[in-house]
């Protein structure tokens, strides 16, 4: 069955109230507007409610639930969505900088910890003015929906934890930061083939497909911005895949969505009814994932490489025309 969520992300476009309250105001305000979109999921930006206040430290940091996360869980109740509430969290004696995952309910479903603050002295003696590392072995979380992972702004930088949320099945990746980003973003989701969905404090949130496509995006003037994505989809090499996308669509018209890349040679197939199970499209016509298609080739190069014969595979396109 597909499984489309409304996504809603927004960007608080430098804006600074010169408080920590009018902060958190103005972006409950952008999460009212985000919400009127019904969405199933929105993130907020990091950090929104002291930006601009001077250094998030632990003295002005919030337990959860506080003030702020409770704010937000009031929204996700009365519109029935998930929200992601990024803020200086006070545990314990430490402070951390988070992304709290607030449920349908209003209840906390997860919290993510930046594994990665970034140094605030040239001697690298201090992360972020008194906050603490979460751990590197980052969380994904199952939502009702998908599994979900996040990182935060400096993250961006670290490899590895984007590679260890796809290990972990992240199908989308949500990164609320102090800055846009940029090329990184379309990067990992093309490179990890799963969503990417920024929320700025600067203007540019993006949602990102996973062949790296901007799908929607904020600006100065216009704060929020929302995609219908579809998790439950196939992203296929045209190898072995000869005219398939004219295929699909003189088989099943609108009932499929079919986008090709001709450049990276890979095409994605989602289905638009509930009648028609992407598992049923993928047996009929014998559709290959792409990553799946590039892993078979792995026994065959070691076998080769030891003067060996490479074992047979069954594949679903066996007798089929390779290339166009």
């Amino acid at each position: 069955m597909p499984r489309k969520i409304n996504v809603v992300t927004v960007a608080m476009a430098n804006y600074r109230a010169g408080s920590v309250q009018g902060n958190v105001d103005y972006a409950l305000g952008l999460l009212d507007t985000a919400c009127r979109l019904g969405p199933d999921i929105v993130c907020l930006p990091e950090n929104f409610a002291t930006v601009g206040i001077g250094d998030p430290k632990a003295e002005i940091a919030q337990p959860v639930p506080g003030p702020i996360t409770e704010a937000c869980s009031k929204r996700a109740r009365e519109y029935s969505t998930f929200v992601i509430c990024p803020l200086t969290r006070l545990h314990g004696d430490k402070a951390f900088n988070s992304a709290v995952i607030i449920d349908r309910r209003g209840e906390v479903a997860g919290v993510y910890d930046k594994a990665h603050p970034v140094t605030h002295t040239d001697d690298y003696t201090g992360a972020e003015h008194g906050l603490t590392p979460g751990p590197e072995d980052v969380p994904v979380f199952d939502l009702d929906f998908g599994r979900v992972g996040c990182q935060i702004c400096f993250d961006l930088g670290f490899p590895e934890t984007w590679a260890l949320l796809k290990q972990k099945g992240a199908e989308i990746v949500f990164w609320p930061s102090a800055y846009d980003g940029g090329r990184p973003l379309w990067t990992y989701a093309y490179l990890h083939e799963y969503f990417v969905v920024s929320a700025v404090r600067t203007a540019t949130s993006r949602i990102v497909n996973p062949q790296g496509d901007v799908l929607a995006a904020t600006s100065r003037r216009s704060q929020v911005a929302a995609r219908v994505i579809d998790l439950d989809h196939i992203i296929c090499h045209a190898d072995w895949h000869v005219d398939m996308p004219r295929r699909l669509i003189d088989r099943y018209g609108t009932d499929v969505s079919v986008t090709v890349y001709a450049e990276e040679g890979h095409f994605i197939v989602e289905s638009n009814s509930d009648g028609l199970p992407l598992s049923a499209i993928v047996a009929e016509f014998g559709l290959e994932p792409c990553r799946t298609y590039h892993r078979r080739h792995h026994p065959m190069y070691r076998a080769l490489r030891e003067g060996a014969a490479p074992e047979p595979q069954e594949t679903p396109y066996k007798g089929r025309q390779q290339y166009g």
